[in-house]
């Protein structure tokens, strides 16, 4: 089976925020215990979505400062983005507005963004929060809300640790790149038509 096209998926957002483990998790069902930021090859490897077969190509960036200047030349033929931001970071959740998304609609405008919170296994884990005392949890709610400020056609939470709705999220990127949503046509209110005699 051979695939019917090629769609490259880039993952963006804050350093930390669990990018690299998503890939991993998702790439080979295992996930890192350590801490190694951004290493992660480029993946490539066909997958079968509603009955369609594409080759996915998985695309890193680190989000680390340092990088800014670098990390857009990855952004150059992307299909879909996944911006990732922590379920226990209020900082990387405020930070998709302020800083990815004028990052993305500069370099990358009008390539469809897929909203996923990472880190879904230690909002509800009272431990982490005894032991990181200025740690918040952003709700499923206020994650709606962000993706509705951006635009985003959809918005997925996923925990790379249990895997729980990591598949979920590249499905998603796959669908909203072949499943764009339709665009709504804007009526021009108040213009008449114009008749030439």
């Amino acid at each position: 089976m051979s695939a019917s096209r090629f769609i490259k998926c880039v993952t963006v957002g804050d350093g930390a925020v669990g990018k690299t483990c998503m890939l991993i998790s998702y790439t080979s069902n295992t996930f890192p215990s350590d801490y190694v930021p951004t290493v992660f090859d480029n993946f490539s490897a066909n997958v079968v979505v509603d009955g369609s077969t594409v080759n996915l190509g998985l695309w890193d960036t680190a989000g680390q400062e340092d990088y800014n200047r670098l990390r857009p030349l990855s952004y150059r033929g992307a299909d879909v983005f996944l911006l990732a931001f922590s379920l226990i970071s209020r900082a990387s959740y405020e930070n998709v507005a302020k800083k990815w998304i004028p990052e993305l609609r500069h370099y990358a405008p009008g390539v469809p963004i897929i909203l996923v919170g990472t880190k879904l296994d230690l909002r509800d884990d009272k431990q982490f929060f005894q032991d990181h005392p200025g740690a918040v949890p952003i709700t499923t709610a206020q994650g709606e809300e962000l993706r509705k400020l951006i635009s985003a056609p959809v918005y997925i939470e996923c925990s790379s640790k249990t895997q729980q709705n990591v598949k979920a999220v590249f499905d998603a990127a796959i669908k909203g790149v072949l499943q764009p949503p339709k665009q709504k046509k804007k009526k021009r209110k108040g213009q008449k038509a114009c008749s030439i005699l």
